[in-house]
This record gives structure tokens, C-alpha cells and sequence, in this order.
């Protein structure tokens, strides 16, 4: 884990900053500075590509839907047979 506390651009990462010897207010400010600096590295998917993770998403819900309706038909269906309702 030998990574750089400076960025690319030469300036320092404030991922790497310390937060010993921060106030409140310094330790609020280092966090949001953090935030910005990660918020920097977010790639924004292409439209085709999120059509595809949407549909992949679509997919394991109606794949676990089913999952969880099988189950309780049998649950329900065995908890009859066993204790006669």
C-alpha cells in the first residue's frame, strides 16, 4: 500500500490528509474535501451501458421474486400438511 499522497496534478490528495490534531470544524472540512476528491474519480455509465444494468437489475428482482414466492408456497404449502389448515 505504497500510494502516492500526491495526485497527478501535482497537488496534494486530501485522501491521505491526517485528521490528528483537527478541531471539529477542521475534521468537517477535511471530510468534505475528501467527498470532492472522490467525487472527482465517479465515471458516469453511457446510456447503453445503463440500459444493460437496468436490465440486469430487473432481472435478479424477478429472479428473486420468484425465489421468495417458490419458498413461501412451499412453506405454506408444508405448514398445511403438517399442522392441518
Amino acid at each position: 500500500m505504497s500510494e502516492s499522497a500526491v495526485t497527478d496534478s501535482g497537488e496534494k490528495d486530501p485522501r491521505h490528509e491526517s485528521r490528528e490534531g483537527l478541531n471539529i470544524f477542521g475534521r468537517i472540512a477535511l471530510f468534505v474535501r475528501q467527498v470532492i476528491s472522490e467525487l472527482r474519480r465517479v465515471v458516469t455509465p453511457t446510456r447503453q451501458e445503463l440500459i444493460r444494468y437496468i436490465w440486469i437489475v430487473l432481472g435478479f428482482v424477478a429472479v428473486m421474486m420468484i425465489l421468495v414466492f417458490g419458498l413461501d408456497f412451499v412453506f405454506g404449502w408444508v405448514s398445511a400438511k403438517v399442522f392441518g389448515g
